[in-house]
């Protein structure tokens, strides 16, 4: 009898998609009666603590056999023989439902906090549990699968993975960002007559390019943790563009102030310009960090809430994209202000 509830209880689990939480649950676990008084509860707790491993938190389920509510061992150790059960029963005890998806859900399991939680039915009954150990495995599980997602790649890869099975995870991204990457490159020949005035601008290229993409990337992982809430509305969704604005640029000001100052020195000193000159230079790069890294902030944020709204998994489709138009947005920002600054007042230089 005991091995058909064992294989009963495994072609349940099995029936369940990947990726629902009805896969996770573990049916070790203790179910007691409302009715019970607490001796009754006491007495029945011994009788199956030999048969279970999971008995810090014992589950109370009502006469139709739907979740009533959990009681902490040491509740029940403490309480009088005589006591009704309902005094120590905590009806708000959290639960999940079967069907619910593991990665919509992975903030809830962590905010609850509890050593395991009840895996209910649509009808309310209890599936199974889901314990402490199997609520790390998913949390790592999802960081590891949106650390990949990030990256460009459909899941995290496996070290067994043939290499052609990891090209193929990680081609298709890299060849849309090749094209983009010209994109990218053919800007930067349209202001080669800049460079060619001022080669000291180029200098500063990587500097402008490596904060607006730290920024970006700052925005990205704030919004993609931001969209695991799904009841954000589009009051909250403006709210944190405008936050993330202000973010970058405050963050924007005040570094392109140190730029203003710092770079100011070193040209005059170690580049040998004119110091006016100097200043005019290390003020085009600390404009160009200001407007860059507000930009910036902005591509992080807007671009995840697009591809959330159409659907698509948003840290996949972003991580890579916001890379390289954070790229497009500094080059353009950079030398069309060192056009603007330098050359077509260059009798300033």
């Amino acid at each position: 009898m005991k091995r058909k509830n064992i294989l009963t209880d495994i072609r349940s689990i099995n029936s369940y998609n990947i990726e629902e939480i009805g896969s996770l649950i573990t049916t070790n676990y203790i179910k007691i009666s409302r009715e019970l008084s607490v001796r009754q509860a006491m007495r029945e707790l011994i009788k199956e603590a030999g048969k279970h491993d999971n008995i810090s938190t014992i589950y109370v389920v009502d006469q139709n056999d739907r979740f009533y509510g959990a009681i902490d061992l040491k509740d029940l150790i403490a309480a009088r023989k005589y006591d009704s059960l309902d005094n120590i029963i905590t009806r708000s005890y959290p639960y999940l439902l079967d069907h619910e998806n593991i990665s919509e859900n992975i903030e809830k399991i962590k905010d609850y906090g509890q050593d395991s939680l009840p895996v209910l039915t649509s009808e309310g009954k209890i599936l199974g549990i889901l314990t402490s150990r199997d609520m790390l495995e998913v949390i790592d599980d999802e960081m590891s699968d949106d650390y990949a997602k990030l990256g460009g790649l459909t899941k995290e890869e496996d070290l067994k993975e043939t290499t052609k099975e990891s090209m193929k995870k990680r081609l298709p991204w890299l060849i849309i960002l090749l094209f983009l990457g010209m994109g990218v490159s053919t800007v930067v020949g349209v202001f080669e007559n800049i460079v060619a005035v001022l080669p000291i601008i180029i200098c500063f290229q990587s500097l402008i390019l490596d904060m607006a993409g730290n920024v970006g990337t700052q925005s990205l992982a704030v919004t993609i943790r931001v969209l695991m809430d799904e009841e954000m509305d589009g009051k909250d969704k403006l709210s944190l563009v405008i936050k993330e604005l202000k973010i970058g640029l405050g963050n924007g000001i005040l570094l392109g102030f140190l730029s203003l100052f710092f770079l100011g020195i070193y040209i005059y000193f170690f580049k040998n310009y004119r110091f006016f000159h100097a200043l005019m230079i290390s003020g085009c790069v600390g404009t160009a960090l200001l407007v860059s890294m507000a930009i910036s902030s902005l591509v992080g944020t807007l671009i995840p809430l697009f591809f959330h709204k159409i659907k698509v998994d948003p840290a996949i489709a972003s991580g890579p994209l916001i890379t390289t138009v954070n790229d497009l947005v500094a080059v353009v920002t950079y030398y069309g202000l060192s056009w603007l600054f330098l050359i077509q007042w260059r009798h300033f230089i």
